[in-house]
């Protein structure tokens, strides 16, 4: 559950506090006044790309800021612990930076973090509903996985045998069986191309090898070259070190040892002298080490022109086969071993074949047997999903409306296999009676495209049982876009019912949806010393009023208007959750 969000920055948000509450939170506002800035602002928490642009104009940074309240529960501590991540306490700090060079920065509880570790653990924080996933519910891969969510969500899945785990098996799988497929092609190769690539592939060996390359072993001839390019100085500077520290009769160690005998013998006179006179012995001695390893030092170079010339040809050579071979030492010795693993292939060429394509068969048998067992998983868990969506939408004022989850036929064979299976799924639906079910692209408009989405949502994220920890929260960003009367109302019942089991953060612009708020938020955009400001404001009872009467009537709030506010916000009170 989210209980604070701080934004800093961040396109017209100068500086932004808001504290939400569990169950539904609404935010309400004029078009452009920033309301969906606030959910874009989130997604930054979950992990999603961020962009300079969005820095507001003048500043360095832009930041985001999330508190999150979380479960203590065993497949919590499991998510986080796979992140890299530590749960000290129920509470996540998250802060996101975005910086103008491009680049940005993400922490946990004060600790930097990856952002896949933020999408790792997104789920424990909070599901992102915008604006354009309507459009991508279209998308055929997009109602597979959203299947796919609603097998997950079934009783009867098994821990170890869940769908998460058979899809990330499956997935497994099928990448080795494209790896292995992909090392055949290699080695079926004309013998022509074979030699073609055996007489490369040794030149690079020969190549690599020769230069005896050692990691590190840049950098220590960047040093050397240094000392060898600049000796003049080192000497000059060290013998003149060398002689105010110990070898002239004003040298260091010599006023160092002066200085310790007075102060000896004053310490017959109070012991406080001989501690300083220990300190004095102590720098005189290690003032005498100092200009002992430096006179070592010097002692040992040498001016040798043709060992810098040797330096500067080795870096050279060096630096040629970076360009060909990787960027450091350390990946042309990793290509040097791919290299030699590659011959090794090629000149075995007729016992790899034939050992990779049992390893291939193996494969394929094993993704068949995995394939088929999760089609099967999918069809049972689609007939199971079917009445709860129709459900679903006849409380949101689509009655007569059919929904139906269509296996399209594909191709036998591995021509049509995928990492996620050999399913190709397609949500249909039939909004007036007589008519056959069609995909949603072509019979859904935007308003029951809106309510199917809302509908879909709330059967792929099941209630929550009493007494598990604070709920997760569910973010719609104008999940109204397109309805209004009945409908809207239905909308709005349904969020009320569903914030039973979430917390929810939803942008709407209808006031028959925002009078079923448990917390009601105002966001506004004021112009404040020529800047644009957004600014977000809690509202209170009356405010509440006030706010929705503005929503009914515009600028010009009536008494009619008001009156109307109080009857919404009436209804919504007399409307249970459960």
């Amino acid at each position: 559950m989210l209980h604070l969000l701080e934004i800093e920055n961040y396109a017209v948000i100068e500086k932004l506090r808001v504290g939400f509450h569990p169950g539904l939170n609404l935010l309400t506002g004029e078009t452009g006044s920033g309301k969906s800035i606030l959910v874009d602002a989130f997604s930054l928490l979950l992990g999603a790309r961020a962009s300079p642009e969005l820095i507001r104009a003048g500043a360095e940074r832009a930041r985001v800021a999330g508190v999150f309240e979380i479960a203590r529960t065993p497949p919590a501590a499991e998510r986080i612990a796979r992140a890299g991540l530590e749960l000290e306490q129920d509470e996540l700090l998250i802060e996101r930076e975005v910086l103008a060079n491009g680049k940005s920065r993400a922490s946990v509880n004060g600790h930097l973090a990856p952002l896949s570790a933020l999408r790792q653990i997104a789920p424990l924080l909070g599901d992102l509903h915008g604006q354009h996933e309507q459009q991508d519910l279209f998308s055929l891969s997009t109602q597979l996985e959203m299947l796919d969510r609603f097998c997950a969500t079934l009783p009867e899945e098994r821990a170890g045998d869940s769908m998460t785990a058979r899809r990330e098996r499956l997935a497994e799988v099928f990448a080795a069986w494209q790896q292995t497929g992909g090392r055949l092609e290699t080695l079926r190769r004309s013998e022509q191309e074979k030699n073609r690539l055996l007489d490369l592939w040794t030149f690079q060996r020969r190549e690599i090898a020769e230069a005896n390359l050692r990691p590190g072993q840049d950098q220590r001839l960047e040093e050397e070259k240094r000392v060898l390019a600049n000796l003049a100085r080192i000497q000059q500077g060290g013998n003149a070190a060398y002689e105010a520290l110990y070898e002239s009769p004003t040298s260091a160690a010599a006023s160092l040892k002066s200085a310790a005998r007075a102060i000896e013998d004053l310490s017959r006179f109070d012991a406080a002298f001989g501690a300083w006179a220990q300190a004095l012995e102590q720098a005189r001695i290690n003032a005498e080490e100092a200009a002992l390893g430096l006179r070592q030092y010097l002692d040992r170079l040498e001016a040798d022109p043709g060992r810098l010339g040797e330096i500067e040809d080795r870096l050279a050579l060096v630096q040629r086969l970076k360009r060909k071979y990787g960027s450091s030492i350390e990946e042309i010795l990793g290509f040097l071993g791919q290299l030699e693993a590659q011959i090794a292939e090629l000149e075995l060429s007729q016992e790899s074949i034939e050992r990779l394509e049992r390893e291939q068969q193996a494969l394929a048998e094993e993704y068949g047997r995995l394939a088929q067992a999760l089609s099967r998983r999918r069809r049972q868990a689609a007939g199971l999903l079917v009445k709860p969506v129709e459900k679903e939408l006849a409380a949101l004022a689509m009655e007569q409306t059919r929904f139906r989850i269509d296996f399209e036929e594909v191709a036998a064979g591995p021509a049509s296999w995928t990492a996620q299976g050999i399913d190709r799924v397609r949500f249909q639906v039939s909004p007036n009676p007589g008519e056959p079910p069609r995909p949603l692209e072509m019979v859904a408009s935007g308003g029951e495209l809106s309510r199917i989405t809302l509908a879909l949502k709330t059967c792929l994220t099941p209630e929550q049982a009493a007494g598990g920890g604070p709920p997760p929260t569910l973010v719609f960003d104008e999940i109204d876009a397109g309805i209004g009367g009945r409908a809207a109302d239905a909308v709005g019942r349904r969020l009320r019912r569903l914030s039973r089991s979430y917390q929810i953060l939803c942008v709407t612009h209808l006031p028959q949806i925002a009078g079923f708020a448990d917390g009601h938020y105002s966001v506004d955009k004021q112009v404040r010393s020529g800047r644009t400001l957004t600014t977000v404001s809690e509202l209170g009872p009356q405010q509440r009023i006030e706010e929705l009467a503005r929503m009914l009537s515009g600028k010009q709030v009536t008494e009619e208007a008001l009156s109307q506010a109080r009857r919404l916000v009436e209804a919504a009170l007399s409307e249970p959750r459960a």
